[in-house]
Parts: C-alpha cells; sequence; structure tokens
C-alpha cells in the first residue's frame, strides 16, 4: 500500500504549528498540494512551509484568517479553491471553572470548534460531491471521552463536532465522501507544554495513560494519512482515538 495523495489537494485549518503542522508536513509527503492556514502567526506558517518545501513538497498558499469569527471560513474559500482533503484542526480551549467562564469565552469556543468547522464543510462539500469523492477530517480530543474538569465548553464542543461527524458521514458516503474524527490523547505540544513542566502534574497525566507516556504530534499523523487515501474509502463515520489508551 502506498498511501499515495499525488493529484490531491488538502486544507489543513490551525496548520501553523502542533498537531496542524505535522499533518500537513505529512500529507505533503504523501504527495498532497497543501494549504495552510494560520489565525494570524504567518511567521510560524511561513516556517512550516519552507520545512515542506526543504522536503520536496508543495504548499499552494498559506492563509491566514481568525475562526472565532466564523464569517471568516469565507476568506479561507475564497483564497483556498477548490478541494480534495478538508482537515478541521484548528480549535480554542480554556482552563476555567465551570463558574468563570463568561459568554465571551464560551462563544469563542463553539465558534472556532464547531461552527466554523461546519461552515468550511458547507463550503467545500459541494465540490467533493461533484467529483464523487472527498476527505473530512476533524481533529477531536480525548475529552470527547473523559472530559477535563477545567474545559467544559472545550469538551463540550468536541462531542459535538463527533456528533457531527456521524451525521454527515451518513448524508455523504453515496457520494465518496468520507468523514471521520480523529482524537488526540495528551500530546506534548506548545499548548500542553506550560503544564506538562511541572513535574507533580505531568507525573499525574502520564500514571492516566496506560501506555505510560504522552505523544507526540507525529502519532497523530499516520492515522490521517490512512483517511485521506484511497486505501481509508471504506472508513466513516469513526472517531478514532490516538491516546495510548487514556480513553479506556
Amino acid at each position: 500500500m502506498s498511501f499515495s495523495l499525488k493529484g490531491k489537494r488538502a486544507l489543513i485549518t490551525g496548520s501553523s504549528r502542533g498537531i496542524g503542522s505535522a499533518i500537513a508536513i505529512e500529507l505533503a509527503k504523501a504527495g498532497a498540494k497543501v494549504i495552510l492556514h494560520c489565525s494570524g502567526e504567518t511567521n510560524k506558517a511561513e516556517a512550516v512551509r519552507d520545512k515542506i518545501v526543504k522536503n520536496g513538497g508543495v504548499v499552494e498558499n498559506i492563509i491566514s484568517a481568525n475562526l472565532l469569527k466564523p464569517e471568516n471560513t469565507e476568506i479561507i474559500a475564497h483564497h483556498a479553491g477548490e478541494i480534495d482533503i478538508l482537515v478541521l484542526n484548528a480549535s480554542l480551549q480554556y482552563r476555567k471553572k465551570w463558574n468563570e467562564i463568561t459568554t465571551e469565552e464560551f462563544y469563542d469556543q463553539i465558534n472556532c470548534n464547531l461552527l466554523s468547522s461546519m461552515r468550511l464543510i458547507q463550503l467545500f462539500a459541494p465540490h467533493m460531491k461533484n467529483q464523487k469523492w472527498g476527505r473530512i477530517i476533524t481533529i477531536g480530543s480525548v475529552q470527547e471521552a473523559k472530559p477535563h474538569p477545567d474545559m467544559l465548553v472545550y469538551s463540550a464542543s468536541k462531542a459535538a463536532q463527533t456528533n457531527m461527524v456521524k451525521s454527515l458521514a451518513q448524508q455523504f458516503a453515496v457520494d465518496g465522501i468520507t468523514v471521520n474524527n480523529v482524537a488526540p490523547g495528551v500530546i506534548y505540544t506548545d499548548r500542553n507544554v506550560d503544564a506538562l513542566s511541572n513535574p507533580d502534574y505531568a507525573a499525574k497525566v502520564v500514571n492516566s495513560i496506560p501506555a505510560g507516556y504522552y505523544g507526540e504530534k507525529e502519532d497523530c499523523v499516520g492515522i490521517v494519512v490512512l483517511l485521506s487515501s484511497e486505501e481509508g474509502r471504506y472508513i466513516t463515520g469513526q472517531s478514532i482515538y490516538v491516546d495510548g489508551g487514556k480513553s479506556l
């Protein structure tokens, strides 16, 4: 099996760093022409682009648009054009107690993690339907199964996203479009580096993972390449945990 993505165009939201950047790099290695997205950190996105190009890959565009405002999905669609693979990785989380969350913080997370994803699907899926081929992959979280007590809205938005995936998978299957969710566990990225730098907290986290260690962003990319490829054509409507067993 080659898992070749040659001839495919892929958009990865939130691909200037973390898991999104690792996914973009690997999709490009598999032959896809990638479009990077950031919320304003163009220098970081440019660094990802340079790495992809150095490895012989192709980056067609870098699009900057803040998905806290769902209307900015139109900017992404305008600059991206027609795509074959849509990876919805951009997300926002606030660590706050249930009685500390503001209305603004609630809507920021819902807008970025759920509504913007839905709008991007509405914008890009028609082309996929017309060509009878497409791949939509959302990046969820182990919090769908085991919500963090201080991330009420984030975990709720990720659980809702997974149900959206299951609904869309049923509607799109006849058109050759697969829709799946990849749910990472504790992954060592810049989002978690501060928390995991505390030895006591890091030990507690590791003890909660059957595998006995937390993951790296590269651990999440293999399954995304599979789901994006022709070899993944019979997988749809699934939420696949990449978490060392933490969701068990």
